[in-house]
């Protein structure tokens, strides 16, 4: 008879254990599912590098040249794209009728709004161990470590690794012009 007890309460020890255990399954399962859902709905959509010109403010010329020039969009596909983005002040800087001139002659505007775009995503890390990198305009621009800043033909680089959906942008003093 003890014999029958001892069984009887395994056997409903094992039920109980196995009633709980799915029951756990599908509390865990409902709560990834849950979690999944939430962390969807969270996501933050991360701006291209246009976008990051367009939201900062100190790029108007740049974002205004780039809407010219027809690049906008195409800079705002899924590249990977390295940006070397002057401020509005590196334009201002030119000589005087230099912006509206290239206005004026859209080839001449997209091959130096090209000479400003790398392919590839190129952090500060990697910039500073290269000689050169070739731009989208065809032609190398030139890189050099000057004490701690870092320069593009004769452009420092003020700011970087600004990261975006499609790449990376990096803020230049000086507009950089393509060779001739």
């Amino acid at each position: 008879m003890k014999t029958m007890l001892y069984i009887l309460i395994a056997i409903v020890s094992m039920m109980a254990i196995a009633a709980c255990s799915d029951e756990e399954e599908t509390v865990i399962q409902e709560t990834s599912s849950s979690m999944s859902e939430t962390s969807s709905e969270m996501s933050i959509a991360v701006p291209s590098v246009v976008d990051i010109a367009v939201d900062d403010g100190r790029f108007t010329t740049l974002v205004a040249a780039l809407g010219a020039a027809d690049l906008a969009e195409t800079l705002s596909g899924p590249g990977p794209f390295t940006v070397f983005a002057p401020t509005d002040d590196a334009f201002n800087a030119l000589p005087e009728g230099t912006v509206e001139g290239l206005l004026e002659d859209i080839p001449a505007l997209t091959d130096v709004l090209t000479y400003h775009v790398v392919s590839g995503s190129v952090l500060a890390e990697t910039v500073v161990g290269l000689d050169s990198a070739t731009t989208l305009q065809g032609a190398d621009v030139n890189i050099s470590v000057m004490g701690s800043d870092v320069m593009l033909n004769d452009s420092k680089v003020i700011i970087t690794d600004i990261v975006g959906s499609n790449g990376v942008v990096h803020v230049i003093d000086k507009v950089l012009m393509p060779p001739s």
